[in-house]
Order: C-alpha cells, then structure tokens, then sequence
C-alpha cells in the first residue's frame, strides 16, 4: 500500500472514530429536556414530540413544583419547559431555583397566563422563552432547539405585551383649561351671574366672557350645562 494511501485510510477512520481496531459512529449528543407539566393531555404531546426526534430525549417528567424541585438536585438538563399553574404553587418557584442549580440549562415557559403578572416575573427569574399553549404542538421540537441554539422562542401575543412596556411615558396632558377659565367656571357651576363673576374676579364683564368664549372652545360645547358635564368628565370640577 502507497504511503499517500496509508495516509488517506488513517484520515478516514479518525473521522468515524476508530478506537482500538473497531470503527465507532460519531453521533452529537441528543438535548437533554425536562419537562413540567400537570395536565396529562399537554404532558403528553411534549413528551410525544421530544421522543419522535433524533436529537433529543425525554431527561424527566414532574407534574408539580414540589417533583420538580427534587429532579433539580440531580443531573442538569439542556432544556426545562415548565407551565406555571401548577397544583402546589407557581412554575416560577422551579424557574428560579433552575437558574440558581442549572446555570446552563435553557427555560421555556408553556402556559395559559398571558398577563404581567406571570410573563415579567419568568422572565426575570430566568426563562428565555415563552410559549402560550395555543401554539402549535407541531413546532415544539423546533422551539426546543431554537432555544438551546440562544434564540428565545416567544408567543406573538407575548412579544407584544413585552414590547409595549418599552414604550415612552406619555408626558402629562396639560390642564385643559387655564386657571382663570377654571375659576370662572366654577362661579358659573355655582349660579353666579357674569356679572357676579366679573366682580368676584376682579375683572371686566367682557373678560368673563372673553373667559366663557374660550372655555367653550376647549371644551367643544356651546352652552353652560354642557361646559359643565364636560368639565366634570374630564376631572376639571
């Protein structure tokens, strides 16, 4: 045999792994994933979609916080999916003490709660996905690697809930009407007459109404008793 054929055989059976005169497959690693889930039928189609792939395996199952506590005393998963309603507290309990046992290990929330009080507080404890149970159960193997891969898989509805608190305040509206106005109106809501009025303000009688004028204006009304139904609604009486 030549010495560049010699060559070319020793090439090909370090890259299939030969270890003492037999050829061993290189295959990576499958995803480790842990699942915590209580209703049976979600359970079920998780640990249904992680068995049908070739690159994951099923590491363990729990159905509530306190099993799940326990399995994090063992060895560390790649992937944890957790829902949050859980018979015996929330799914952030295990998402916390996970990050804490599990620095490595990806969290994947898969839940019903579409509110604040659920989705900021996973987040803050750790989880870099999250999945509302509508999602389709076709793309959970997929979810599952976009999320071991660094993305953060997170229902539309969710991203959105995220994104809207980035928004800027808006700045505090102006008062609506002046404070002169404001007093003149709260003579008129009282009874008094323009007169009246002008003489309580200490102005003339044509800058109460120089005052009405542009109370109406603001208001968008054209009478006293819709000046002050408006002014009322808007919070100015």
């Amino acid at each position: 045999m030549s010495h560049l054929r010699c060559r070319s055989l020793r090439a090909v059976l370090k890259l299939r792994g030969q270890v003492g005169g037999s050829v061993v497959a290189t295959v990576a690693t499958p995803l480790r994933v842990m699942v915590v889930e209580d209703d049976a039928s979600f359970r079920g189609s998780f640990v249904a979609a992680i068995e049908a792939t070739g690159d994951m395996v099923l590491h363990a199952v729990a159905e509530n916080v306190a099993q799940a506590m326990a399995l994090l005393a063992g060895a560390p998963a790649d992937i944890l999916v957790v829902d949050l309603g859980l018979p015996d507290g929330s799914g952030i309990e295990v998402i916390s003490a996970a990050h804490r046992a599990w620095p490595e290990c990806g969290i994947m929330v898969s839940t019903t709660f579409a509110d604040d009080r659920h989705v900021i507080p996973s987040i803050e404890a750790g989880a870099t996905g999250y999945l509302l149970k509508d999602s389709s159960e076709s793309r959970i193997a997929d979810d599952i690697r976009t999320l071991h891969s660094g993305g953060s898989p997170i229902s539309p509805r969710i991203a959105r809930k995220i994104l809207l608190r980035f928004r800027p305040v808006e700045p505090p509206a102006q008062p609506l009407l002046s404070p002169r106005e404001k007093q003149a109106l709260e003579l008129i809501t009282k009874g008094f007459s323009y007169d009246e009025i002008a003489e309580l303000m200490g102005v003339t009688r044509n800058t109460v109404m120089t005052f009405v004028r542009r109370i109406y204006l603001k208001l968008e009304v054209s009478s006293k008793a819709e000046a002050i139904f408006e002014a009322r609604s808007h919070g100015l009486l």
